[in-house]
């Protein structure tokens, strides 16, 4: 039996000009994720990751602090689903990010602001009636995600174990294929996966299980204050 482990970026800069990238917080929560791994996984014999700076900063810092030396496959496959666009077409100003900053910036509470706004971004999104009007379509994506994972599967052969490096849509698309959650939930799902938090996956002939989802105990106790979500 194999194991892939699907690892969330650590926090990115939500808020900055270029989201794409870590957070002091971020860096801080993959050296802690790695220094965890290092004693679970003394062994792996693969590493995959999206094509996203945040992706390829998380994986670096945790492998460093795992000690290893493995060159990590990129896969555009496993990127995020723009969710700038997301944002956009459901509400063509916030195109222009100083826009969105700023009326959020007016309620007095930006991040719940944005949540509220986020969530019905998603749901016109997801649900099925503007297709046409994404790049990236939710049922385009929920394939790309599967089929990325086939094509890593059929790389890898039995019984090895891998890290793959990505974000929490495509993880959210993964664990909602295998436990067959309807789409109304996706946001509940990907919402509660935290930054730097592992899902494991088991494989065999036998085919494709979710054993465990959004790991984050290494976040418990001391490094209590490197839990978050956003």
């Amino acid at each position: 039996m194999g194991a892939i482990y699907l690892i969330r970026h650590g926090q990115a800069s939500f808020g900055h000009s270029n989201y794409d990238q870590l957070s002091k917080a971020g860096f801080e929560q993959a050296r802690v994720l790695g220094e965890h791994l290092c004693t679970r996984l003394p062994e792996i014999d693969a590493v995959y990751l999206g094509s996203m700076r945040r992706h390829r900063e998380t994986a670096e810092t945790c492998l460093a602090a795992m000690g290893q030396t493995l060159t990590p496959v990129e896969h555009p496959g496993y990127n995020e689903y723009d969710h700038e666009e997301v944002i956009a077409r459901h509400e063509p100003r916030y195109a222009d990010k100083r826009v969105m900053q700023v009326e959020l910036a007016q309620t007095g509470d930006p991040k719940r602001a944005f949540q509220a706004m986020f969530a019905k971004a998603i749901d016109r999104w997801v649900g099925g009636e503007a297709d046409d009007d994404y790049t990236e379509s939710w049922p385009a994506f929920k394939q790309r995600c599967v089929s990325t994972l086939d094509e890593t599967l059929s790389q890898l052969g039995s019984s090895k174990t891998a890290l793959v490096f990505t974000s929490g849509g495509v993880i959210s698309a993964l664990a909602q294929r295998l436990l067959q959650i309807p789409d109304s939930n996706l946001l509940a799902l990907n919402w509660n996966i935290a930054n730097a938090s592992v899902s494991k996956l088991l494989y065999s002939a036998r085919g494709l299980t979710l054993s465990s989802f959004n790991e984050h105990g290494h976040f418990e106790g001391p490094q209590g204050r490197l839990l978050t979500f956003r």
